[in-house]
């Protein structure tokens, strides 16, 4: 079944994709004929207003063997550690690191997907339109007979552990650690996982991710709109008598439906409103080749605009291998404090900036103006070294949520999860100061 999967390539292009057991499903010339090929319904999934500009108009049609209105009415349901509360617990502005979240052994808890979504940290108002949220998923069993959509936003998902299926009414995909996966506002997705697995996932509420712009870098760079996969159409034609559940994340609450077939039945589809994935390892590094830091929106992957020229909702930034040339330069990250929030997470290796504490499917919140930066031994190190040209960050891979808004963490990660990192605060408390006051020039340079 994996060997078999097929994608097409492209950003936020107008795709159209039929399975090739019904060649010809796709309606010749109209999106709505009175009849379509193969008696098939004809439904539209709009991912902005009808009125959108072209350029931002995101919609795909798609001809299924039955729509998806076709289900009992929804009722609420448990939504355990998902939440779009913010007052939780207090605002607290110190560094925040959490060693790696637990996942639960299917022997004392069984998790899927949907069980094991727990919300980590967020801000803003879903019923405005306007917000992020931060979850972590840990899973530990397939979906079975379920499928889930979010009203609220799109998923941009991380798996970190683990290799994750994903059934979606566009076709399948499978994501893997060092790949990312983007299923937008609307879509019904269905998870099926081989192992205990683990994951990061961003939130956007009211917008779409796109690709950044790249001004004077020019025409190529950074992630390549070819290098994005969309599955093609696939279907099941399969009966579940009243045992199939449809789960609705609506205004952060859940809600379940049951339905008699699988949601899965889309013959054919058209549009450029599509699920997709993207494997980190494409992304084309830019960097500094004489000395001092370029900014890191240099690593942008994807971005959330908000309605302020400039200013993200959300960055998704990636750290990948690359080479470091910097002359006369400390090259780790430099101390900082943003207007901006950082969420970072690891997926694999060890970050440059503290090769201890920060883990593998952990994570880190620096706050809108918090102090951050190279523990001691980092600084110590990097301020001595020999500059020569020098691999940086091989076999590792961390990126950062980043976003304008001040993010509240909820009682789930600052408690529940027993995860947070009580000594993150001492990795600088070995910070010395190295003041010569009558000697500018210790090193000799200019």
């Amino acid at each position: 079944m994996l060997a078999d999967l097929k994608y097409i390539s492209g950003f936020g292009n107008e795709f159209a994709s039929e399975d090739p057991r019904c060649p010809g499903a796709l309606p010749e010339g109209q999106n709505n004929p009175q009849i379509c090929p193969y008696n098939l319904y004809a439904e539209q999934l709009s991912g902005s207003a009808f009125t959108c500009p072209r350029s931002t108009n995101k919609r795909s049609w798609l001809y299924r063997i039955l729509p998806s209105v076709n289900h009992k009415p929804f009722e609420s349901i448990d939504q355990g550690h998902l939440t779009h509360n913010w007052d939780e617990v207090e605002p607290d502005p110190n560094q925040l690191r959490w060693k790696p979240f637990k996942i639960p052994k299917a022997s004392q808890k069984k998790m899927d997907f949907v069980n094991g979504l727990h919300t980590l940290c967020g801000a803003g108002d879903i019923r405005s339109n306007n917000g992020i949220a931060v979850h972590i998923f840990l899973c530990n069993i397939s979906m079975v007979n379920k499928c889930f959509y979010n009203s609220d936003g799109d998923f941009l998902i991380v798996p970190q552990l683990g290799k994750l299926l994903i059934y979606t009414e566009f076709g399948k995909m499978l994501v893997e650690p060092n790949e990312i996966c983007v299923i937008q506002r609307g879509m019904r997705f269905s998870v099926e996982v081989f192992e205990e697995t683990r994951g990061y996932i961003l939130e956007v509420y009211g917008v779409h991710f796109e690709l950044p712009d790249l001004g004077p870098i020019g025409a190529n760079g950074l992630a390549n709109p070819r290098d994005f996969l969309v599955p093609v159409a696939w279907y099941e034609d399969r009966q579940v008598p009243g045992g199939y559940t449809v789960v609705n994340k609506y205004q952060g609450k859940l809600f379940a439906a049951k339905q008699d077939v699988s949601p899965f039945n889309v013959v054919a589809w058209h549009g450029n409103y599509t699920p997709y994935k993207y494997n980190l390892e494409n992304f084309m590094v830019i960097n500094s080749v004489a000395f001092d830091h370029a900014d890191p929106s240099i690593f942008t992957v994807l971005t959330a605009k908000s309605l302020r020229p400039g200013v993200a909702i959300a960055d998704f930034v990636i750290f990948p291998p690359r080479w470091g040339v910097a002359d006369h330069t400390f090259r780790p990250p430099y101390y900082h404090r943003n207007c901006m929030s950082e969420f970072m997470g690891l997926i694999k290796g060890h970050y440059e900036a503290k090769k201890e504490g920060f883990q593998p499917g952990g994570g880190s919140l620096h706050s809108a103006m918090t102090p951050h930066g190279p523990d001691g031994d980092c600084f110590e190190k990097a301020s001595k070294a020999k500059l020569e040209p020098e691999r940086i960050a091989d076999g590792t891979m961390a990126f950062m949520f980043e976003s304008s808004l001040s993010l509240a963490v909820t009682k789930w990660g600052l408690k529940t999860c027993s995860c947070l990192d009580e000594n993150y605060y001492k990795c600088w408390e070995n910070l010395r100061s190295h003041f010569t006051p009558k000697l500018r020039n210790p090193t000799g340079h200019k």
